[in-house]
């Protein structure tokens, strides 16, 4: 994978994200299927899900990798976008793995992903991750991403009143 273009802050992950889906040619009501860690990786999700509402897919938050337990995300008035619907079968036009899968102490490993996908033939496949974690990983020796976004927060600062 080439490394393309360098941003910053959110509008840096948001806009080359939406670029991507645009670019691959997902229409009103074509499904983004997001893949991710519950608590962790769904506040992500719901900012990426907002970043592109305007051209309304269909989207879904699915757990791990449980399609059983894929949740529909809609918009709610005053809050943004929530993985709160009703179930929903998944079956992506895009799908999005979210780098928090990868991490230690998480029950996924990157043959259950690689197996996924090719249980969902012809999708794109973005993968959204912050300090390199797909990289320290392994998986992507792994598993093949069509779009990466690796998100660096460092450094982090606190300011405290004691």
């Amino acid at each position: 994978m080439t490394q393309k273009e360098v941003f910053q802050g959110v509008p840096g992950i948001l806009r080359p994200f939406k670029d991507f889906i645009v670019k691959n040619g997902l229409k009103k009501g074509d499904q983004i299927a997001y893949y991710g860690v519950p608590g962790t990786c769904s506040p992500f999700v719901e900012l990426l899900a907002f970043a592109v509402r305007s051209l309304e897919p269909e989207q879904v938050f699915v757990p791990f990798v449980d399609e059983s337990r894929a949740k529909k995300i809609g918009y709610l008035d005053n809050f943004g976008m929530q993985a709160r619907l009703a179930p929903v079968t998944v079956k992506p036009k895009a799908i999005v793995i979210m780098g928090g899968l990868s991490m230690p102490n998480v029950p996924v490993k990157a043959e259950q992903v690689k197996a996924m996908l090719e249980g969902h033939p012809g999708a794109p496949v973005i993968g959204i991750c912050f300090m390199h974690m797909f990289e320290k990983s392994g998986w992507l020796q792994a598993v093949s991403f069509d779009c990466l976004i690796d998100v660096n927060i460092d450094p982090v600062e606190v300011t405290t009143q004691q």
